[in-house]
Formats: structure tokens, sequence, C-alpha cells
């Protein structure tokens, strides 16, 4: 059975993103050797992207003309995708699909042999998911900075979640990369 892993930074007053869509100037204080090598080996351990709406609309604007390096730039552009979204009725980013119902797709996707598949950003598809027990991990790295206000990256659920730390690691900058099993749901 396949993997369902978040993946997401995030300050350390908990925020993924600022007050506007898209503010990820933090993002800097944890980009070093240790994240790009980090989002290397996601292309190696994944065969699948799922991004909310929003997250793919940033993402497809920006990777097909990225100046990242190489390996990154063609993990992202190469990867299978999927946009989930209710409004959405086509995807114009390379090798992406849009669909509706993210749990029914998953479930499937999940029984089916192959590598990880990845959840970038997507605060609020993320949130719904672990409603459905279907995320099986979260990879976070902690950015040093307190942000003081923005789109928490953790949203209210009503339900209290065990996590399992499997490793944590911390970079040059200050960054912590943690990487954690999520358990049952109470």
């Amino acid at each position: 059975m396949r993997k369902l892993v978040a993946w997401n930074l995030m300050t350390l007053d908990g925020y993924f993103e600022g007050e506007k869509p898209w503010d990820l100037a933090f993002h800097n204080y944890a980009w070093g050797p240790e994240l790009e090598k980090l989002s290397e080996q996601f292309g190696e351990q994944g065969d699948l992207l799922v991004f909310g709406r929003k997250t793919y609309e940033g993402m497809a604007a920006y990777w097909p003309t990225a100046e990242e390096g190489d390996k990154t730039k063609n993990y992202m552009n190469n990867i299978a995708k999927l946009a989930v979204s209710k409004t959405l009725k086509e995807a114009a980013w390379n090798n992406t699909r849009v669909v509706s119902d993210p749990a029914a797709e998953l479930k499937k996707l999940k029984a089916e042999e192959g590598k990880t598949i990845f959840i970038f950003g997507s605060a609020e598809l993320v949130a719904s998911l672990m409603k459905e027990g279907l995320v099986d991990e979260y990879r976070i790295c902690i950015a040093p900075v307190l942000l003081g206000s923005g789109n928490p990256l953790f949203k209210q659920t009503g339900q209290q979640t065990e996590l399992k730390l499997i490793s944590s690691s911390i970079a040059a900058n200050g960054a912590v990369i943690l990487n954690y099993e999520v358990g049952k749901a109470v």
C-alpha cells in the first residue's frame, strides 16, 4: 500500500503563508542545502503529487518557467499530478488531471502499487484528508521565524490525532525538519 505524505514549511508560530495568498517570503529563512537535497529526494521517493486548487494554480504558474535546479524543476514538471477542485474542469500543467472527490480517488490510488504520494501545501485539503484517515505522515520544516499572523497550517478539525516522531534534523540555518507518522484520531 502506498503512503500519503503531507509536506509543508511553516513558521514557528504555525503559519504556512502570510496574510496574503502566496506570501512565502519566510521560506528564505529555511531554504538551503538541506532543503534542496530533500526536494531532490522527493523526486526519487514519489510518483504522484496532489494539490488543492489554490496550491495547484500557484505551482502551475511557477514551475514550468522556474529557474530552480534542473532536478527539482524536471521532477515538478514531469511527475503525475492531481489537482483537487470542484471548479476546475481541466488542468494545463503537464501530467495533471483534475479530481473533485479526493478521498475516493486517494483511497483507490493508495491501494495500488507505486511510490509515495505527496501533498505539497494545500492545508485545507490535508485537513479534509486527515478527517478521512488518509494521511500517513507529516513532513514539516519549521522555519526559524515568528511571522505574527497569516494562514495557519493546521486547521481546526474537532479531533485530536496522535503523532509518532520518525525523524528530526536541524539545518545549518536553524530550520528544523520533522517527520511524523500519523496515528489514530480520537
